[in-house]
C-alpha cells in the first residue's frame, strides 16, 4: 500500500470531526444570538412599559414659623379731627390762624359779622322789657284788688282773673328771657373758637366771605386736628382677622422716612366684614408727639400673626387650577395619584401658603404633568433623580 493511500482515512476522520465541531459551534453561535435578541426585546418592552408610567418628583409640605407677618397698606388719620362750621350767618370779619398753625383749646381763630343777629337780639331784649313791664303792672293791679276784698268792693272772680293774667304775663317774661338767652348764645358763635389743642390742617374761607349757618352748604371753614397721636386704618383680609389680636404690635414704614420704622399698636376692630372687599377694618394707635408724621399719609404696615398651628406651604408649581377647582396632586403609599382640593391662605410668590386641604405627611407632586388623573400609577424619583433613558435601559447588542 502506498503512503498516500495510508494517510487518506486519517484525513477523512479529522475532516469529519472538524465538521461536527464546526456545526456545534455554529449552533451555539446561532442559539446565543437568538437568546440575546430575545433578552434585548424583553428589556426593550420593559423599558417601554416603564416609560408609559409618568415619572414625578415629590415634596413634603413645609411648616412655616408661627411668628409670621403680613404686609398691608395703611392710612394715617388724626386721632381727633374737627371740621369747624359756622353757627350763625353773616360775613367773615377776620381770621387769625392759617394752615399749619398750632392752636390751643378756646382760642379765637375767626370772627363773623352778623348784623341781622344783632338786630334780632336788640328786638328780643326790647320785647323782654315790655313783657316785664306788663308783668309788673299786672302784679300791682292784683295786689291793689286784694286789699279791697275785705270791703267787698271786688269779687272773688275778679281776683281769680287778675291772678291768671299775672301768670300769663310771667310766662311771657320767661319766654322772652329764653329767647334773649338763645340769641345771646348765637351771638357768642360769632367768634370761632378751637375745641381742643391741635393744628389747623385746612382753611377754606377768607375775609368778606359769605358765611351760612350749619354744615350742609359747603366745606368747613377750618379743620383742626390733634396729631400728637394718630390712628392707622388697615383693611385686613377676612382669613387673617383671627390671627391679629388686640394689643398686638405692628411695624410701619413711611415713604417720607424710608430708612426708619415706627411702632403702632392694634387698638380696635370693626368686627364686620366689608362685602365689597372681603376685609375687616382695624385701627392702630401711633404715637406722634414729635409731630413728624402727617394725617392722611400712606404707610406700609407689617402685622404679626398669632396662629394656633403652623401653616403649610407648597411650591407654586404644584397648584392645579381647572374646572374642578384649585387642587394639588398627591402620591399615596401605593404610588398612585390622589387629587386634593385646597384653599390658599397667602401667595408668597414661589411658595403658596395653604389654609386647608393637605396634611403634613402628604407627598405633593412638585410639577404635575398634563393629563394626570386620579388613580394613575406614577414613578417617584428622588431629589435630583431622573428617569432612566432609553440607551441606559437597552442591553448592548450582540
Amino acid at each position: 500500500m502506498s503512503p498516500t493511500e495510508s494517510r487518506s482515512p486519517v484525513s477523512r476522520r479529522k475532516l469529519g470531526i472538524f465538521s461536527v465541531v464546526a456545526l456545534i459551534a455554529a449552533g451555539l453561535v446561532v442559539g446565543t444570538g437568538i437568546r440575546a435578541r430575545e433578552d434585548q426585546s424583553s428589556k426593550l418592552k420593559e423599558w417601554t412599559d416603564d416609560q408609559a408610567v409618568p415619572s414625578v418628583a415629590v415634596t413634603l409640605p413645609t411648616a412655616k414659623a408661627l411668628n409670621s407677618t403680613i404686609d398691608l397698606p395703611g392710612r394715617l388719620e388724626a386721632y381727633y379731627r374737627a371740621p369747624i362750621f359756622a353757627r350763625v350767618s353773616g360775613y367773615l370779619k377776620s381770621w387769625s390762624a392759617d394752615i399749619g398753625a398750632r392752636v390751643k383749646a378756646g382760642q379765637v381763630i375767626a370772627e363773623i359779622e352778623a348784623p341781622d343777629l344783632d338786630q334780632q337780639l336788640l328786638q328780643a331784649r326790647a320785647d323782654l322789657a315790655s313783657q316785664q313791664a306788663s308783668a309788673r303792672l299786672s302784679e300791682a293791679t292784683l295786689n291793689r284788688r286784694k286789699t279791697l276784698v275785705a270791703s267787698n268792693f271786688v269779687s272773688a272772680q275778679e281776683i281769680d282773673e287778675r291772678t291768671a293774667d299775672l301768670s300769663n304775663k310771667n310766662a311771657a317774661v320767661h319766654s322772652g328771657q329764653a329767647n334773649v338767652e338763645r340769641l345771646e348764645a348765637l351771638a357768642g358763635y360769632k367768634k370761632i373758637t378751637v375745641p381742643f389743642d391741635g393744628v389747623v390742617t385746612a382753611r377754606d374761607t377768607d375775609v368778606g366771605a359769605l358765611i351760612n349757618a350749619g354744615g350742609g352748604s359747603g366745606p368747613a371753614m377750618f379743620v383742626v386736628s390733634d396729631i400728637t397721636k394718630l390712628r392707622v386704618y388697615v383693611n385686613v383680609p377676612q382669613n387673617y382677622v383671627p390671627a391679629i389680636k388686640m394689643g398686638a404690635k405692628a411695624t410701619m414704614v413711611m415713604p417720607d422716612y424710608p430708612n426708619r420704622t415706627f411702632q403702632a399698636t392694634v387698638e380696635a376692630s370693626s368686627q364686620a366684614v366689608d362685602v365689597a372687599s372681603g376685609t375687616t377694618r382695624m385701627q392702630l394707635g401711633l404715637d406722634n408727639s414729635s409731630g413728624e408724621l402727617m394725617p392722611g399719609g400712606y404707610a406700609s404696615v407689617k402685622l404679626n400673626l398669632q396662629r394656633d398651628s403652623a401653616p403649610l406651604s407648597i411650591p407654586a408649581s404644584a397648584l392645579i387650577f381647572n374646572s374642578n377647582g384649585l387642587r394639588v396632586a398627591t402620591v399615596g403609599s401605593d404610588d398612585k395619584v390622589q387629587f386634593k382640593t385646597v384653599t390658599i391662605a397667602r401667595d408668597l410668590g414661589k411658595e403658596i401658603e395653604l389654609a386647608s386641604g393637605i396634611a403634613p405627611d402628604d407627598r405633593i407632586i412638585a410639577a404635575p404633568p398634563d393629563g394626570l388623573s386620579d388613580g394613575d400609577q406614577v414613578r417617584v424619583v428622588g431629589a435630583g433623580g431622573k428617569p432612566a433613558t432609553a440607551s441606559e435601559k437597552q442591553a448592548p447588542k450582540g
